[in-house]
């Protein structure tokens, strides 16, 4: 689902790296050379005109064309929280990591997205009856289950993710603003978000982010640094000013985010062979966890992309409020960047703003240019690339990496989508719940768009526009029933 939200955010935006004023050659020629390179590999991907996807069902987005080692002949996200379906919309019903409670917040986010687009081109009575079903029957699941287990983004671990705890917290906050846009309201948005913020908090350990918590499993043995945490950064990052390094949301710039980038990435310094030889300050490739060990335990592109994104969008909202604060929890990382640096506020007027902003950026774009190393000479980016000699491995052609790639030079370029809310959601209620809403959901009745609408994408270019999907491919979006995998309802605070 996460690839789906990706996508979409794309659609009207994506375009080739414009030239960024004090950036090596090497990362310029990259960004110019993988851009339609990594547009085609996503929509190579789609069926059933994706030229790797001929056999999906049209508007099914595949994880990538590999049949073995791994079987990725699978789409993510739909019905409400089962994890995945197969590429023609039939039912997978073996053993699996379920529920994941990510997805129905994901595809709201992604629906609500590609709905304002549709609104913005006045087509309110079909976002009203297509759009906003399917919507709001997945804001209600959220409302309802976020406070229950969960499988996280990477399938593997069941209890509390903090990337599923954000991308509910969003959902539901982007939630109630779309309701009203569309002439509805949603009272449980407004009701539990409140207390999702709360459970965001616990997550924090005061040094960094532990990314699963009450984790249902006596074997589980981690230290909670987790790439999905840097992923989560980006997909909760809100651009309005106001918003600002705000840290109960984890905003990228934030003090938390930062020192949990430091945290997240210096993980990872003695864990690969290819990492060998760079010191603190200087970027290294990104896997998911040291402790992994699928197909190896190797780089992932996504991760290495986001760790360089999260920057962008940290140095975007300096640029917008010309100022950089350094707090005792960030200081870490800035003194990564420029030893002995002291503690306090940065106006953009001080030769140290401008000294921050220039280490940031060439921070940033080292993770871009340990990704341009390890990228085949066709340009095509597949899951991984090995620990020891970069070479690229698992699966291949990965949609999820070639939008990872597109939204990180989105905001190396300073291209965002709208507010989400984040400015009137940022504070704790007077008294956190940890209960859940009685959720509603019914059956949408209208599937599909007018005809004279099919196709129209706003801005989106016209190769984007035919190739994207018109309709929805969430699956039923019948009442969920709860998973034996489930468990009982978790403690989301120390004092409930």
């Amino acid at each position: 689902m996460l690839r789906v939200i990706q996508l979409l955010s794309l659609v009207g935006c994506l375009a080739q790296a414009d030239a960024v004023p004090d950036t090596t050659l090497t990362v310029e020629r990259y960004l110019s050379n993988e851009s339609p390179i990594a547009l085609q590999g996503v929509l190579n991907n789609i069926g059933s005109n994706g030229a790797k996807a001929l056999e999906a069902s049209p508007g099914i987005v595949i994880a990538s064309p590999s049949t073995v080692d791994p079987n990725c002949d699978l789409t993510s996200g739909a019905g409400l929280g089962e994890p995945k379906f197969y590429t023609n919309e039939t039912a997978f019903l073996e053993y699996w990591g379920r529920p994941q409670r990510d997805g129905p917040a994901l595809r709201a986010m992604a629906l609500m997205s590609f709905g304002n687009d549709r609104l913005a081109l006045g087509q309110n009575t079909t976002v009203k009856d297509i759009i906003w079903p399917v919507v709001r029957n997945d804001l209600a699941y959220v409302a309802q289950y976020w406070n229950l287990s969960t499988f996280d983004l990477w399938e593997e671990v069941n209890g509390s993710s903090f990337w599923t705890t954000a991308v509910q917290h969003r959902a539901l906050v982007e939630g109630a603003k779309f309701a009203t846009a569309v002439g509805d309201s949603c009272q449980d948005c407004d009701s539990q978000a409140p207390n999702i913020l709360c459970m965001l908090q616990n997550y924090w350990n005061g040094n960094s982010i532990n990314s699963n918590i009450q984790v249902q499993s006596e074997t589980y043995d981690r230290s909670g640094l987790d790439c999905n945490s840097i992923l989560t950064s980006i997909h909760t990052f809100d651009p309005d000013p106001d918003v600002g390094c705000d840290a109960m949301t984890f905003q990228p710039c934030s003090d938390r985010a930062l020192a949990n980038h430091k945290a997240v990435i210096d993980s990872f310094r003695d864990t690969y062979v290819i990492n060998s030889n760079r010191s603190s300050g200087q970027a290294v490739a990104i896997g998911r966890y040291a402790e992994d060990i699928y197909e190896g335990g190797n780089p992932w592109y996504i991760c290495t992309f986001a760790a360089a994104e999260q920057l962008y969008d940290a140095l975007w909202t300096y640029n917008s409020s010309k100022s950089i604060t350094i707090t005792d929890i960030s200081q870490p990382f800035f003194d990564d960047l420029i030893p002995g640096i002291s503690l306090g506020t940065y106006t953009s007027s001080s030769k140290q703003y401008e000294n921050i902003i220039q280490a940031i950026q060439s921070y940033a774009d080292g993770f871009v240019s340990i990704a341009e190393q390890y990228t085949p000479s066709d340009g095509s980016l597949a899951e991984q690339f090995s620990r020891n000699n970069g070479t690229a491995m698992s699966a291949v052609d990965l949609t999820w990496s070639y939008a990872s790639f597109l939204t990180m030079q989105r905001a190396r370029q300073g291209k965002h989508g709208p507010s989400w809310g984040a400015a009137h959601a940022n504070k704790l209620p007077t008294q956190c719940s940890g209960g859940g809403a009685v959720g509603n959901y019914l059956t949408p009745s209208a599937t599909a768009f007018p005809k004279n609408e099919e196709g129209t994408f706003g801005s989106a270019s016209a190769s984007a526009a035919q190739a994207t999907p018109t309709g929805t491919a969430s699956g039923t979006a019948a009442s969920p029933t709860k998973s034996k995998s489930a468990g009982n309802r978790i403690r989301p605070f120390p004092w409930s």
